[in-house]
Formats: structure tokens, sequence, C-alpha cells
């Protein structure tokens, strides 16, 4: 029994394979760039690009389970392929944002609920996890703390559920191993739902920083422009309705990964301990 990582450099796919790898399973190692992998003796590398159909059979031979990044240019054409190389299952790595209002019409949502529509659609078992933002999104942060020390956001009261990637992966485990979680979908949160000034606050005792850090308050408007260089407007102004709409209201929480790990969700704080020299002047 095979099962292909697609991601394999993303932190939840690799942590995966190290999972899948230390339990002695048959797994495959699925990346669009494959000589870029590091990988321990033994694990086998396989090139797949999600964005071209001719990768996916060489990748998806003798495989029986698929660990899946949402990409949706060509899900029809990889559920196809997935099952004429009898693929049995697939675990997609989809995104809490498929819950809110209008999630087709979300440049954020909208793709991941397009690949969960063509697989549900499809002829092969489908798990879905749905986790909401990780907790390696404040390493957005990290440049601006050690330069400047101070934070920029619209929304400094924004609620979030900061979920570590080590949890996403560990759930994908549970849901890869064990036939009767097949076939559902599985909303996955941190511990704790925090504000940005929360989790920032949270950051600077980790680095143990001698200077407070400033969180700024700025409007909308300037939060885009400062943006603008690298993030699309279609995705700007979606984050930033949706932290309008969480501003002052505490995220949702879901015991999802303790159900299925068996274990408590890390905290936000032990994430921030692990990656503390990223935040240190």
């Amino acid at each position: 029994m095979t099962t292909l990582v697609t991601g394999s450099r993303g932190k939840v796919g690799s942590a995966l394979l190290s999972l899948l790898y230390e339990r002695g399973a048959a797994v495959r190692a699925a990346s669009a760039a494959p000589d870029k992998l590091a990988l321990p003796d033994g694990l086998e590398p396989v090139r797949l690009a999600l964005d071209d159909p001719s990768s996916f059979p060489a990748a998806l031979e003798a495989v029986d389970s698929v660990f899946l990044y949402a990409e949706p240019s060509h899900i029809d054409a990889f559920v196809e392929a997935a099952h004429t190389a009898g693929v049995s299952h697939i675990v997609l790595l989809s995104s809490s944002s498929v819950l809110g209002a209008d999630a087709a019409g979300d440049p954020v949502a909208g793709p991941h609920l397009a690949v969960e529509e063509a697989l549900a659609a499809g002829p092969v078992a489908t798990t879905v996890l749905r986790p909401g933002a990780f907790a390696g999104n404040a390493l957005q942060w990290a440049r601006a703390l050690r330069t400047t020390g101070v934070i920029d956001l619209p929304y400094p009261g924004s609620y979030g559920d900061p979920i570590h990637e080590r949890d996403v992966a560990e759930a994908a485990l549970a849901v890869l191993t064990d036939p009767e979680r097949r076939g559902r979908a599985y909303h996955l949160t941190g511990p704790e739902s925090l504000t940005f000034t929360e989790q920032i606050a949270i950051l600077e005792r980790a680095a143990g920083r001698a200077a407070p850090i400033e969180v700024r308050a700025v409007t909308p408007e300037q939060w885009q422009e400062s943006v603008s260089a690298y993030l699309p407007a279609a995705f700007a102004r979606a984050l930033l309705d949706y932290w309008a709409s969480t501003d002052g209201s505490p995220a949702p929480l879901t015991r999802t990964v303790e159900e299925l790990t068996g274990r408590p969700a890390r905290t936000f704080a032990e994430w921030a301990q692990e990656h503390a020299d990223a935040f240190r002047v």
C-alpha cells in the first residue's frame, strides 16, 4: 500500500512524509521539483506537477492513497488518472474558508471548494481536511520585526485560530491509516482563538525581545497598497473582508485535532518557541 504525498516540500507535506516513513509505510514523495527534496534514505521521490497532467500517470503508478494539495486547474484529469491507477483514497488538504458565505466567489475559498466538489463527484473515496490559518503565517511578520520592530495591521483585533502545521500532518496520518475515518470532512483549528495583537505578543515573549513590538493600526487602503507589489488585489480585498468580519469576534474552535490524533492541538506559543530565532533581532 503506497501513499503518494503531493507538495512534499511544504510544511504539512514534509511532516506527513516523515510520519509515514517513521511508521515504515510505503510512501512516495511528490513535487514539481523532486531534485530539491531532502529525503531520508529509501524514500522515493517522483515528479508531480498538479498543473501538468502529463506528470500524473507515472506519479500515480501502484499508488493506493494520495495526500493532495488543492490545485483546481486540472483536478478532473487528476481524479481520472487516480481512478485509472487504482487509487482507493484521496485525502485533500482544503481550507476552512470553504465554510464561509459565498465561498465559490471568494478568491481564497473558491479554488479549494472547486477541488472539493470535483472529488465529491468522482469515483475515488475522499476525506477532506479543512484547517484554518496556519501558525506559520506569522513568519510574514519576521522581517519587519527584525528590522523596524513595527507591524502595520488594518485590523489588529481580528481573531484567528492558528494551527500548527504538524497537527495538520498528524490529522492527515490518522485519516490515511484508519479506514473508519474515510469519507468525511474535518474542520481543524488550533486550541485558542487569538487576535493578531495577541499573537504578536506571544512572538515577542518567545523571542525574548528587549524592546516591545509596536502594532500600528493602518487603514485597509494603506495596507492594500503596501502589499500590492506581491499580492493580487482580489486576494488582498478578500483578506481584508475576512479580517473585518472577525474583528472583535473570537474564532469558533473545534477539538478535531485531539479527536483524530489522541492529544490536544499544539498552542501558538509552542509554535512560536520552535521558530523564535526568526523573530530575534
